[in-house]
């Protein structure tokens, strides 16, 4: 989670509200913890590797459909995180070369490096741990280095800013808020290892809040630094790669070739643990029949077939949509699942030990924050609400074929 995130959101939140950019990324932190609240609570009750789908099943045990469709649901929304983040990998990673407006070869280069990671977890899974630990450290130490310099070379002042700023509305920051929820995904992925994880009772809360806690810091003094450094054109003509296309006026080729490789590291391992932990989900689901069978297939506790399933549809969105949409998608599942993770967590609260405020907090809060994508797509991209909205009606009809298909099997074993 730390990092991948906002080399991938400042560009478009930067070409919607401009200088507010900080406070918008704070207010997305505030609705993460609030969805994080749930997890937890859920995951150190439930103590299962299939997460977010295990809890909903296991909590509504006598709804297979709903068990299916949340399942379908998650899974896809992993799958439009590591679209986003190769995405986001390959405009960074091309952005110094001549051809790096070419949309095919950023898909060709997004497509690579899924396959690159692909192989990475299907190759070892204490290697791909040693591979994400160097990463994840290297890239937390570049991220801090960027944020320095920075903050140290800034252009202009905040006042300044405001000034120049055009009229922009709280509800406006709210909708990018929830825009660019999709930047704190990554928490629940922690329970996908709990089978790897000791004493989970205390390493599960420890683990999310303190990488949540460290993901708000970083992205807000980032933000807060590209907007004092970096001039607004430059950030929103090249959003896929905003860090990097204006880093170079000022703080020269070497600050541009740091952010570079900080933002290659940061989406790389976004893809590696996203991989890891997301195909073990879809393998549980699988095994439940709520997807083909194959899927649920291990060679050496390794889910083979889930990680090049996952891997070949995140290409497939890739080459089908483009940044903001891949966004959208990706933040309005999370927001959604989230939200009925908040529900289930309230119906148990009494056997997750759960405070009846902060539950119905999370519930408002992430309420609010799925109708108002819904209400800003409906107001001024109603084409990509279509898309959006075909790839759900998509994963309901798939859902309900396998909860259908599950339920017959059910029946006739008995």
């Amino acid at each position: 989670m730390v990092g991948g995130g906002i080399f991938t959101i400042l560009g478009v939140s930067v070409s919607m509200i401009g200088v507010y950019t900080p406070v918008a990324i704070i207010i997305g932190g505030m609705i993460a913890f609030l969805a994080a609240y749930s997890y937890i609570k859920l995951g150190v009750y439930y103590k299962d590797e299939g997460a977010t789908y295990s809890f909903y099943k296991k909590t509504f045990p006598q709804s297979p459909f709903a068990a299916s469709l949340i399942g379908w649901w998650v899974i896809f929304g992993y799958i439009s995180t590591l679209a986003l983040y190769a995405y986001t990998f390959s405009s960074y990673a091309i952005s110094g070369f001549a051809f790096s407006g070419s949309e095919w070869i950023r898909k060709l280069v997004a497509g690579a490096v899924i396959l690159v990671f692909t192989l990475i977890n299907i190759w070892s899974v204490k290697g791909m741990g040693k591979i994400e630990d160097l990463m994840v450290y290297t890239k937390l130490v570049i991220l801090v280095v960027i944020s320095f310099v920075l903050i140290n070379n800034s252009q202009t002042t905040i006042p300044v800013l405001l000034q120049s700023e055009k009229d922009v509305g709280l509800l406006s920051v709210l909708i990018v808020a929830s825009i660019t929820f999709v930047a704190y995904e990554g928490f629940q992925l922690v329970i996908n290892a709990v089978n790897e994880m000791e004493n989970p009772e205390k390493n599960i809360p420890k683990a999310i809040y303190s990488a949540m806690f460290i993901a708000v810091i970083i992205y807000f003094v980032i933000s807060l630094g590209a907007i004092l450094t970096i001039p607004f054109d430059e950030i929103i003509k090249n959003k896929e790669f905003a860090l990097a296309s204006g880093a170079e006026h000022v703080i020269g080729h070497w600050g541009t070739d740091l952010v570079i490789i900080g933002a290659m590291l940061a989406t790389s391992s976004a893809i590696s643990g996203t991989l890891f932990g997301a195909s073990r989900q879809m393998s549980v689901i699988a095994q439940d029949g709520y997807f083909p069978g194959f899927l649920a297939r291990r060679t050496n506790d390794i889910p083979v077939y889930a990680i090049f399933t996952m891997s070949v549809f995140a290409f497939f969105l890739v080459l089908a949509g483009n940044l903001v949409v891949i966004l959208e998608f990706g933040s309005f599942t999370f927001l959604l699942v989230s939200l009925l993770m908040a529900y289930a967590n309230f119906k148990i609260r009494h056997l997750t030990g759960s405070s009846v405020v902060i539950s119905v907090l999370s519930i408002l809060g992430l309420m609010s924050g799925t109708m108002l994508i819904i209400s800003y797509e409906l107001m001024n991209q109603p084409e990509q609400l279509f898309f959006i909205g075909g790839l759900y009606i998509l994963l309901t009809a798939g859902a309900w074929i396998y909860s259908r298909i599950s339920s017959k099997k059910i029946a006739i074993s008995t």
